[in-house]
C-alpha cells in the first residue's frame, strides 16, 4: 500500500507511534522504509529454500498457499 501510494508513510508512522500500547500491529510487504524498521519489534524476511511449486510442480493448494 505504501509502495503504490495507497497509504502515506508519515500517517502510518504517526499511527504506530500513537497506537494503544496493548494493540498488536502486523505489517506485511517488501522493502520496508527504515522508519518502519526502527519502530518495529520484529522484522522478518522469508526466502524460499525448498518449495513444492518448484521442486515437485505441485500447484497452490486451498488453505495452504491460497
Amino acid at each position: 500500500s505504501l509502495t503504490y501510494g495507497i497509504l502515506e508513510l508519515d500517517k502510518v508512522v504517526e499511527f504506530l507511534k500513537n497506537k494503544p500500547e496493548n494493540l498488536e500491529v502486523v505489517l506485511t510487504g517488501r522493502n520496508p522504509d527504515k522508519a518502519l524498521i526502527e519502530l518495529a519489534d520484529y522484522v522478518s524476511e522469508i526466502n524460499p529454500i525448498k518449495h513444492p511449486f518448484v521442486d515437485k510442480k505441485i500447484p497452490a493448494r486451498v488453505g495452504i498457499e491460497k
